[in-house]
């Protein structure tokens, strides 16, 4: 419970707090960190268009490289910033060279609705009618909505900052942005006879 008139405790905040415990020794705080950034670098990766597969790769890759450069990250509350940097850049590296091995999907494919067997709250949620119903809707919004709600709704609290960041968005917009796709998600949800019939 967060005191009264004391700052408010962003994922930023947090995931700098755990990244300065590990570089002073302690290192269990790493799993701590993981598990507060993975979703967010997750999707950050998944916007820029890499495969489930390879997006897991990516994913990975971006943890071995902070272990390997922890100690050139002078200050810990840039650790944040410096993962989803790391994070977009070798997901840009993934997609050119894929391009180079085979033909990129049509934009109106490549953000499909997730597949049945992934492990996580978006193959959790497609298991009911209602998943189903929400997770097409989704994909009917914009690249943009998209990609903005499913950060928004899988980061444990993400701040603004951090959100803008990860999806190259102006801060500012990140708010009213939310609120008009969460008001076409609704009206599209509302017209639809299957939703809320599980």
């Amino acid at each position: 419970m967060s005191t009264p008139g004391a700052p408010a405790e962003t994922l930023a905040s947090r995931a700098g707090a755990a990244f300065a415990a590990y570089q002073q020794g302690d290192r269990h705080r790493l799993s701590e960190l993981v598990d507060l950034v993975t979703p967010l670098l997750w999707h950050t990766v998944r916007a820029q268009r890499v495969s489930h597969d390879q997006a897991e790769d990516v994913v990975q890759t971006t943890w071995l490289r902070l272990v390997h450069h922890a100690e050139t990250i002078q200050d810990p509350r840039a650790v944040l910033a410096w993962l989803i940097i790391t994070a977009k850049r070798e997901s840009w590296r993934v997609v050119k060279d894929s391009r180079r091995t085979k033909p990129m999907p049509a934009a109106e494919d490549a953000d499909e609705v997730p597949d049945l067997t992934m492990a996580g709250p978006e193959s959790a949620a497609l298991a009911t009618v209602e998943g189903r119903v929400l997770w097409r809707h989704i994909e009917s919004l914009s690249e943009r909505c998209r990609s903005l709600l499913r950060v928004v709704a899988f980061s444990d609290r993400p701040d603004y900052a951090t959100v803008a960041q990860a999806l190259g968005m102006p801060i500012g917009s990140i708010g009213p942005t939310r609120g008009r796709c969460l008001a076409k998600l609704r009206l599209l949800l509302d017209s639809d006879p299957h939703w809320g019939i599980s």
